[in-house]
């Protein structure tokens, strides 16, 4: 952490005091890079991995430059899913409130009449793109007062199919802006993006050390299709806090959980088709240790930041390599180390060697065996990282109750005992 502080970088003493009444009181590297040119009013391309507190690198900008007098929404910030959205809209308020600011989301699964009007109000606006569209279709909310303009997670974005919903978008904000661009990577199709949306752009990278790089045990174990709950249930059987299952479709999320449930598993489901109230119960069950299991599709494999998760599943392997990464990049979190499982039917192998390759997996290999086949210890690269809430909230404590190591399969024992 810097030795720096955010008074220094050019923040106001309100704002200041914000941070400081959440425990944060030193920025962090991606901060500390971006903040003075973006209190400057300069337009910003910033490279930095998931969880490294960008967020704050642009929430601290748009509360020192919105007037509370502008045209609202003044602010715009787009994310790429939901729960980014929220995660965002929860760490700006508190900041914003200090300069009488205020904090709205848009994103689906939720009456769009009530959102509508808190975003029309507000000052600064973190919405997805389809629902921002709708809004803007309806006339239910307007852009040319955006003076300050956020896209997060711009790769992921991409890679969700959002490019031409932005485009229309961007199209609707004012030119004279000022545009703040954070990504994983700003390389190909993002780098074009960027080159777009900004105007002599200051370009920084930040790369998490690996100190900071929690230790991922990464394990692929065959199977044949008929055998891959009983796999799953051993291992959810392991000595562990939360598990966290991803599945390619909605649908295969939904029937997961159902069959894990009948199995004795305390689970819950996320996925697109859920309403937005689904998707809150669900984290909340998980996250307080309700649930000690989450079946997922890839809507969970970034913006979910929660320590506790010890076991990463790919109940189905992912497509490529950055999908790896950001999903096993759930563990390992806060310092602490995880484990990643990978099942792999027979005509997967050859896919998934490539992938973990290109991953970063040392020499990754697929047996049918539950050892660990890759040396443990081994690291990806800046995704398991400590979150920045829980680095710079950590004199708050706020975690929620998990259930102890090997609980389940101690439930489970006991149940067969009184059978």
């Amino acid at each position: 952490m810097s030795t720096q502080s955010f008074r220094a970088l050019g923040a106001s003493e309100h704002v200041c005091a914000a941070l400081q009444q959440r425990g944060i009181t030193a920025p962090f590297p991606i901060q500390e890079l971006v903040l003075p040119d973006a209190l400057a009013g300069r337009d910003v391309l910033a490279k930095s991995p998931t969880g490294s507190g960008k967020t704050l690198a642009f929430a601290i900008p748009m509360a020192e430059r919105i007037s509370r007098d502008a045209r609202v929404p003044a602010g715009l910030v787009l994310v790429p899913t939901r729960e980014l959205a929220m995660q965002v809209a929860e760490e700006t308020a508190p900041i914003a409130r200090s300069r009488g600011l205020r904090v709205a989301t848009a994103f689906g699964g939720v009456g769009i009449h009530h959102q509508a009007q808190k975003a029309a109000r507000s000052h600064i606006l973190v919405a997805t793109p389809g629902r921002l569209e709708d809004l803007l279709e309806r006339r239910l909310v307007r852009l040319d007062g955006v003076s300050l303009l956020v896209l997060d997670e711009a790769d992921r974005m991409l890679d969700l199919g959002f490019r031409p919903a932005v485009d229309r978008i961007v199209g609707q904000v004012r030119q004279e802006r000022q545009t703040l661009f954070f990504s994983a990577t700003l390389d190909g199709e993002v780098n074009r993006l960027a080159t777009k949306y900004t105007r002599n752009p200051v370009r920084v990278e930040h790369h998490t050390p690996e100190a900071e790089i929690g230790a991922i045990e990464h394990r692929f174990l065959t199977t044949r299709h008929e055998e891959k709950l009983d796999r799953l249930v051993d291992v959810l059987g392991d000595e562990r806090e939360l598990a966290l299952v991803f599945v390619r479709t909605k649908r295969g999320a939904s029937r997961l959980a159902t069959r894990l449930e009948h199995r004795g598993v305390r689970v819950a489901a996320l996925h697109g088709d859920m309403t937005q109230s689904q998707r809150t119960r669900s984290l909340e069950r998980f996250s307080r240790g309700h649930a000690d299991t989450l079946v997922a599709t890839d809507v969970a494999a970034r913006g979910l930041d929660i320590d506790a998760i010890t076991h990463v599943i790919n109940f189905d392997p992912p497509d490529d390599d950055p999908s790896y990464v950001h999903r096993v990049g759930r563990t390992g979190r806060a310092g602490r180390s995880g484990t990643s499982v990978t099942l792999v039917l027979d005509d997967q192998r050859e896919a998934v060697n490539k992938m973990a390759t290109l991953a970063g997996v040392e020499e990754p290999r697929c047996e049918r065996t539950d050892t660990l086949l890759v040396t443990p210890g081994q690291r990806l690269p800046a995704q398991g990282h400590r979150s920045p809430r829980q680095r710079q909230q950590h004199a708050q404590g706020q975690r929620g109750t998990t259930p102890r190591p090997g609980e389940w399969r101690r439930n489970q024992q006991r149940s067969r005992a009184t059978q």
